[in-house]
């Protein structure tokens, strides 16, 4: 019949259709195992991305620095406040918080290393100007302190007039030095400029030195104007008979580092001063990291004295916090007459 012809010409149609189809198929189909790696991304390996850089370390000091030295204690209670400007490094610090200025030692020192400003070892005078960028000048100035005093030009030195008197006051122990912080109400006047006590701190042995001699201690009385210039009063301490005033400061030492004791009486940094207040003048600096420039020194004369047993009492926590001496570099120093 036509129509059995039809369907078989029909079935054949399909089955050729059916064998070309499997033919294309077989060549442009994909194996298994080629689909699964199509699926799976190409490796590429994993660049970790570069850490970012820490925050810059913001600088004391201070303190001194704070510090403090330094200069990075915290804020002095209302008692002690004074002029803008807080309290200078010299002495490294304003309140009890800093106890050291620290900072990446460069080079042969320790790249990376977090390294204490102190007076000996990485962190010792040598180091100071390498320590912090703020602290080239300890390197680099021309005029800084402490010096050996000599050749001094005798003239008519007109006098310091000290406006000291008893008030409120604060044993701080910094980690450089006993600092002791005063109420506002002292000052000298010398130039035609006033100057406001601050805060006074200790030195063993004495970082200056009078024609070559050096002292068991030296207490640096640390002053300030309202234009922000620096005046520090020093006076010599060789060992004799009790100190009043500084048994006065021992009585109330803190028992920690960084730690402040207000005490619960007055003081007067008078007690500090001798009879006789001629003295050497001259231009320097801080002797304490950042080393500022610009700083006039005043240092008497006549010393005062302390006992052995005041002397050790100091040295049990700081057996030497003294700078060594720095070139005079030709400057000029007066002397009282």
């Amino acid at each position: 019949m036509r129509g059995g012809a039809l369907t078989v010409e029909a079935l054949r149609e399909r089955l050729l259709e059916r064998a070309r189809q499997r033919g294309v198929d077989a060549e442009t189909a994909p194996s298994r195992s080629v689909r699964a790696t199509e699926r799976v991304p190409a490796y590429r390996p994993r660049v970790a991305a570069a850490p970012e850089a820490p925050p810059a370390a913001v600088g004391h000091a201070s303190a001194l620095a704070r510090p403090s030295s330094s200069l990075l204690l915290s804020s002095a209670p209302p008692a002690f406040a004074h002029a803008p400007g807080g309290s200078p490094a010299h002495g490294n610090a304003a309140a009890p918080a800093a106890l050291a200025t620290r900072a990446a030692l460069p080079g042969s020192i320790g790249q990376g290393a977090d390294v204490h400003w102190s007076y000996d070892g990485a962190g010792g005078p040598t180091h100071w100007g390498a320590l912090r960028p703020e602290f080239a000048t300890c390197a680099q100035g021309s005029r800084q302190s402490p010096i050996d005093i000599r050749d001094g030009i005798k003239v008519d030195l007109e006098p310091v007039r000290f406006d000291y008197r008893p008030g409120a006051f604060r044993v701080v122990d910094n980690g450089h030095t006993v600092q002791v912080d005063v109420a506002p109400g002292n000052s000298i006047e010398v130039l035609g400029r006033r100057f406001d006590l601050l805060q006074f701190h200790f030195h063993r042995p004495s970082e200056e030195r009078i024609d070559g001699r050096q002292y068991d201690m030296v207490v640096h009385l640390v002053h300030k104007d309202l234009d922000g210039r620096l005046a520090v009063v020093a006076v010599l301490l060789e060992r004799g008979g009790p100190h009043t005033a500084i048994q006065h400061v021992w009585n109330n030492l803190p028992l920690e580092k960084g730690d402040a004791v207000a005490a619960r009486d007055l003081l007067d940094p008078a007690a500090l001063l001798p009879a006789d207040r001629r003295y050497y003048t001259y231009m320097g600096s801080l002797t304490t990291p950042p080393c500022s420039e610009g700083v006039l020194w005043m240092v008497l004369k006549t010393p005062q004295a302390i006992s052995a047993e005041q002397i050790g009492i100091f040295a049990r926590l700081y057996p030497m916090n003294a700078r060594p001496l720095q070139q005079a570099s030709s400057r000029l120093i007066k002397e009282s007459n």
